[in-house]
């Protein structure tokens, strides 16, 4: 209901509903970007479904004063911290702790980890390229006579194809004949899955060194899960990142730094995930 209000000269237009109903749109639109926005930065598998739960959240926000004042300083601080990160090479420290180079050094195998599948195509993911072929590099190099390929579980997909199949296939079509061993590492999910797999085979074949390879953003909690699979056993671990291809490492432009920040958070979640107890991702 809408009053006119006579105050010191002054006319006042006070309203109820439709000034609420009318911040429903505004609210919905800022959801539907924090979905889209989180879609994104946090690689997460089911984008619809939060899209949709973040936009029909935001409009029942935007209906309320409180809900409003909320969504609209919680968009703009988050717009200033994403300014910061695109526009500045900010995230190039972060970054860099992320990632852990070693020298490699002759070893008993050369651990290759899944970096996903692309299921509608059914071709390897960017990084599973990059990995497979960074191994592969060491292998000709003579650093090991063994290198091993990952397994996805059906967990996420059962419909997707295998990394290992794909990555073996590659394997025979660039070597025919007097190719490296590839062991396959079965039924993974994480990647403490796969140091648990590297674990076995070490003990069954006596391995006393691997060479790990991963994307240089995943490679130091990676060596990390290996170590606390393998040192217990007397099997060492080095870490011999594959090239980023994603994005240029030295964030010269507003685009590279964007894939910066989703590595970097991705990263963190995943910390974050694993120190209260959870699951960490791959």
């Amino acid at each position: 209901m809408t009053r006119l209000g006579v105050g010191r000269g002054t006319l006042r237009l006070r309203s109820g509903g439709p000034t609420a109903l009318g911040g429903v749109p505004g609210g919905a639109a800022i959801g539907a970007a924090l979905g889209t926005l989180a879609a994104f930065l946090g690689e997460v598998r089911a984008p619809e479904s939060l899209l949709l739960l973040l936009t029909v959240a935001g409009g029942l926000a935007g209906a309320f004063p409180l809900g409003r004042r909320v969504l609209h300083w919680g968009a703009g601080l988050l717009s200033l911290l994403l300014a910061l990160c695109l526009l500045t090479p900010v995230l190039r420290g972060p970054l860099n702790a992320l990632s852990l180079e070693q020298r490699p050094q002759t070893a008993d195998a050369i651990v290759i980890l899944g970096g996903g599948v692309q299921c509608g195509t059914r071709g390897l993911a960017a990084s599973s390229q990059t990995r497979l072929l960074a191994g592969l590099e060491l292998w000709r190099a003579g650093y090991a006579p063994v290198v091993t390929v990952s397994e996805q579980s059906d967990l996420f997909s059962a419909t997707c194809p295998k990394m290992s199949v794909i990555e073996r296939e590659k394997i025979r079509k660039l070597y025919p004949q007097h190719g490296p061993q590839v062991l396959t590492l079965r039924n993974v999910t994480t990647t403490r899955d796969e140091a648990a797999r590297v674990r076995d085979l070490a003990q069954q074949r006596n391995w006393t060194r691997v060479l790990l390879v991963t994307s240089p953003s995943h490679s130091r909690r990676a060596a990390g899960m290996f170590a606390a699979q393998l040192d217990a056993r007397g099997v060492s671990v080095i870490s011999v990142p594959a090239p980023e291809t994603r994005f240029d490492a030295t964030l010269p432009l507003p685009s590279d730094r964007l894939y910066a920040l989703q590595v970097v958070l991705y990263e963190w979640l995943s910390r974050a995930k694993q120190g209260v107890g959870g699951t960490p991702e791959r």
